[in-house]
């Protein structure tokens, strides 16, 4: 039997469009999940794993049962998810993607519409390996369809190795794009002892922290009358609200940070006189650094109201999104451990990267599963410059086989605290 390889898996991927909907109240966002859904399912099924579905919000679960006993009866063989995301951003159209693949032989890499792939310090060394780019008019897809190719390509893998086996229980989620990754995951119902997205970037990169992060909204409403008699009279939402905006230092912006520095990153800005919003995407690695995002926009609408003095209603609303994985992992030390093991097997040295952002993982990790993020060789996520290491996918291929291995031999780890079972975050 030729089992299909990580490239080969990745490339038909990409063909089926599943661009996810922020304007949408269901899950999924877009139908169009479904059709990348019930290929896998199928595909699941052909390789041997017979409980393979997906449910009505777009869920594909199926089973990879061990093929060792446990030497104890009071400690079962270790169950081990697999967790990957269908959807892609909407930052840029995922309709109609054309893959590249080629061999890297330095310098910029000039798409087909034109547009150029700066060559940067990180790609220098790559000279020689294999590399796939879109044509330029669209995303690439593998944030995080390189994630399912590593996935389904370790699966088949291991279906049809006699080497030893944990349980493996595999989940690929709609929605991941929008923050609505786990709005239907089933923690007790997947039934893994712990899981790993496959959801991350260069090869030998893995996470176990992510920013903590909320969704902000500043909302003012003035009061719209014709320009001719608006002295005394108008209250402009949209001029009082670009004031507020122009308060926040401009330091504290993605575009001006990088590592564990946080940030306030205006996501969103619509309106006119009468009524005007700003969203915000708040991201930081501590408490301290997340509460000083908000108090910087309340000092902002602070300032811009008392200076204006006018009669504007302006109002903050906050949500918090998700949390800092790493806050929980830290009590299940051996899940990391095994997976920066896995790393070093297979011939690379793992590098522990804080994600300046989030996967599904922060909140099944706060929800009591553990789940750290493994590379997949994905580089420009959420762009038409994306591209993606072909020997890196291989490599996270890998790793998935290993750590599964690893796990055969090993104790089932120990069950987080859930952050909802005392209403506060594990701090």
């Amino acid at each position: 039997m030729t089992l299909k390889s990580p490239l080969e898996r990745f490339l038909k991927y990409v063909a089926i469009e599943t661009t996810s909907n922020e304007e949408a109240t269901t899950t999924p966002s877009s139908p169009k999940e479904f059709d990348l859904a019930r290929v896998l399912v199928d595909e699941l099924r052909e390789i041997g794993l017979t409980d393979a579905a997906v449910d009505e919000h777009c869920y594909v679960t199926a089973t990879l049962p061990a093929n060792v006993e446990p030497q104890n009866a009071d400690e079962p063989i270790p169950t081990v998810g697999l967790i990957a995301h269908l959807d892609t951003s909407c930052a840029a159209s995922g309709a109609n993607v054309r893959p590249k693949t080629f061999v890297y032989e330095g310098g910029d890499i000039e798409l087909e519409n034109g547009e150029v792939i700066p060559e940067t310090d990180e790609m220098k060394p790559l000279v020689g390996r294999r590399f796939v780019v879109s044509d330029g008019t669209t995303l690439l897809g593998a944030d995080d369809k390189a994630g399912i190719a590593a996935i389904m390509a370790a699966v088949e893998r291991l279906a049809n190795s006699p080497e030893k086996r944990a349980n493996v229980r595999v989940c690929f989620t709609p929605d991941e794009e929008i923050g609505n990754g786990t709005a239907f995951f089933d923690v007790e119902r997947f039934g893994a002892d712990c899981a790993y997205t496959v959801d991350g970037g260069p090869g030998g990169e893995i996470n176990g922290e992510t920013f903590s992060a909320d969704r902000a909204t500043i909302t003012v409403r003035g009061v719209d009358v014709h320009p001719g008699e608006a002295k005394g009279t108008m209250i402009n939402a949209a001029a009082i609200l670009a004031r507020i905006v122009a308060e926040l230092p401009p330091e504290r912006t993605p575009e001006q940070t990088e590592n564990r520095e946080p940030f306030i990153h205006l996501y969103k800005l619509d309106g006119g006189v009468s009524e005007a919003k700003a969203v915000f995407l708040l991201r930081a690695f501590d408490e301290e650094a997340r509460a000083e995002n908000r108090r910087l926009l309340e000092a902002a609408i602070e300032k811009v109201v008392v200076e204006t003095d006018s009669d504007a209603v302006c109002e903050l609303d906050v949500v918090r999104q998700y949390e800092n994985m790493g806050y929980f992992l830290k009590d299940a030390p051996e899940v990391l451990e095994t997976l920066e093991a896995a790393v070093r097997n297979v011939g690379l040295e793992p590098r522990w990267i804080p994600i300046r952002g989030g996967t599904d993982g922060s909140r099944l990790t706060e929800m009591g599963l553990p789940t750290p993020n493994i590379f997949t060789g994905g580089r420009n996520f959420h762009s038409t410059r994306e591209w993606l290491d072909v020997e890196d996918l291989e490599k996270a291929t890998e790793t998935l086989v290993e750590l599964v291995r690893l796990w055969a031999e090993k104790p089932r780890p120990r069950r987080l605290r859930k952050a909802d079972e005392t209403g506060e975050t594990n701090v």
